[in-house]
């Protein structure tokens, strides 16, 4: 394989190239095009939006400990407690926006009356 300048777009990129086509027809570089290195890519961009570490969730949780839920979180609480986990997740994604947090929410809340049935044993 040979490496051939292709100029495309204003870019000049290295195109490899298969001797056997070289000669077939007769691809050689120009003296006009320099020599490039190849394009690395970017480094993809992680998805964590809202993601909560340390010290901001520590205030999350002394702020909720201290003022307690918010209204659409104990509607969610209370439609848990009659059973109604389909209509709790359908409540949060209203609330919330998306399929995934409300997911997350309904799962939090069902873990926070987990840990109140368990600590009134």
């Amino acid at each position: 394989e040979t490496g051939i300048n292709a100029e495309y777009m204003g870019r000049t990129t290295v195109v490899k190239v298969p001797a056997a086509m070289t000669k077939k027809y007769s691809l050689q570089p120009s003296a006009k095009l320099k020599q490039v290195s190849a394009v690395t890519p970017l480094p993809k961009r992680v998805k964590k939006k809202g993601g909560s570490k340390g010290k901001a969730r520590a205030v999350r949780d002394i702020i909720t400990e201290v003022v307690g839920f918010a209204p659409y979180e104990k509607r969610i609480q209370e439609l848990l407690r009659v059973g109604r986990e389909k209509r709790a997740l359908r409540f949060a994604k209203r609330r919330l926006g998306t399929h995934r947090s409300a997911k997350r929410k309904r799962d939090q809340m069902a873990d926070v009356l987990r840990q109140q049935r368990s600590a009134k044993k």
